[in-house]
């Protein structure tokens, strides 16, 4: 198998460099496998006519980036424009029932672009520092970067990984007033979006070399 060069498609200040840099000194570096990765986010319904409308699952498929073991740091993002919603495996996954109709699911999506400004800030990037080189449902410190700020939050992993292969899982959980988003709401807030989101992820990366500049 060639090369898998840097991710795709990343952010202009996304810290390819660095882990170009690590790889010349010698040090392994792992890159996302898109196809392997997922990460899923449960966005749960509030208000007192709460019962009128639907949880949701926001997934995306399109998880990057990169993780340098030896130095216990990764970086990753994901691209919001891409974000799908409420798959039907995944509502199942999560207990989530009934399945919306088409349109419902068509109006959730434009609903969370509009909240998330998301050609304003079209990235949701992770970073992950200090992190040993195999850890079992430890907690971890992550930078979450959405909507243009960032805030320390913790989450709970496990991870591990091989000479050629890496993967983690995990969860955490973010307020999204806390990166100045407004969950959205109609009627006054009776019918409404809860604050507070739920994460779950897993990553699956593989060893990589990136291609002589």
């Amino acid at each position: 198998m060639g090369p898998l060069g840097p991710p795709a498609g990343a952010p202009p200040d996304f810290p390819n460099a660095h882990y170009r840099q690590l790889q010349s000194l010698g040090q392994p570096v792992f890159r996302v496998d898109a196809a392997r990765s997922l990460a899923v986010i449960e966005v749960r319904r509030g208000g007192a006519l709460a019962r009128m409308g639907h949880d949701h699952v926001v997934s995306s498929h399109g998880v990057a980036g990169n993780f340098a073991p030896d130095e216990g740091r990764a970086d990753f993002y994901v691209a919001l424009d891409a974000l799908t919603v409420d798959e039907p495996d995944l509502r199942a996954e999560a207990g989530f029932t009934p399945q919306p109709d088409a349109q419902d699911v068509a109006g959730t999506q434009r609903n969370m672009h509009k909240v998330l400004e998301t050609e304003r800030y079209p990235y949701l990037l992770l970073r992950v520092t200090g992190a040993a080189a195999e850890g079992v449902s430890e907690s971890i410190r992550l930078d979450v970067t959405l909507h243009g700020v960032t805030r320390p939050v913790d989450a709970i992993a496990s991870w591990s990984g091989t000479r050629e292969e890496f993967s983690a899982s995990g969860t955490f959980a973010i307020d999204q007033s806390a990166f100045g988003i407004a969950p959205f709401s109609v009627l006054g807030g009776a019918l409404a979006v809860q604050d507070r989101v739920f994460v779950r992820f897993r990553i699956h990366a593989r060893r990589n070399d990136f291609p002589a500049q």
